[in-house]
């Protein structure tokens, strides 16, 4: 999975109090699934939660949230698109410490297509190498690419 890392670096470069103290962002793959279709690769697709905690929080929420939209509308358009996942794929906690602090938790419903090739051909199917790369996230409904 390379999303939670990716992100991880995202919010920690966009966020001055995680840019600072980049050991009070936590992330935790929570709910995981592998979703593999009837086709005849061992291609597969993982979908889970991201759960973020940020601990002993000063800033305002929003110097976290809007990044985080950010990152969502390259990484997880779907998110966007889909009026079914606007209502529930991103959920929050927020616990008061103090007049200035807070633990704030983050959970985003995520997903990364894995695309799995063939990487040789052998008489063995325990000597058979694969190759794994990341698929690209699927283009915005209704938007032309450009070209380049």
């Amino acid at each position: 999975m390379k999303k939670p890392a990716d992100l991880r670096a995202y919010l920690t470069d966009a966020t001055p109090q995680l840019r600072l103290e980049p050991d009070k962002l936590t992330i935790f793959v929570e709910n995981g699934t592998i979703v593999a279709g009837a086709a005849g690769s061992l291609s597969y697709e993982y979908r889970y939660t991201l759960k973020l905690i940020v601990l002993d929080y000063s800033g305002a929420p929003d110097a976290m949230i809007v990044p985080l939209m950010a990152w969502l509308k390259i990484n997880q358009i779907d998110i966007f698109d889909n009026p079914a996942n606007r209502q529930r794929a991103i959920r929050f906690n927020a616990e008061l410490l103090n007049q200035e602090t807070v633990d704030l938790s983050i959970e985003v419903d995520l997903s990364e297509r894995v695309i799995v090739s063939m990487a040789n051909t052998s008489e063995k199917p325990t000597e058979q190498r694969y190759e794994v790369t990341y698929a690209a996230e699927p283009p915005r409904a209704g938007v032309l690419e450009s070209a380049p």
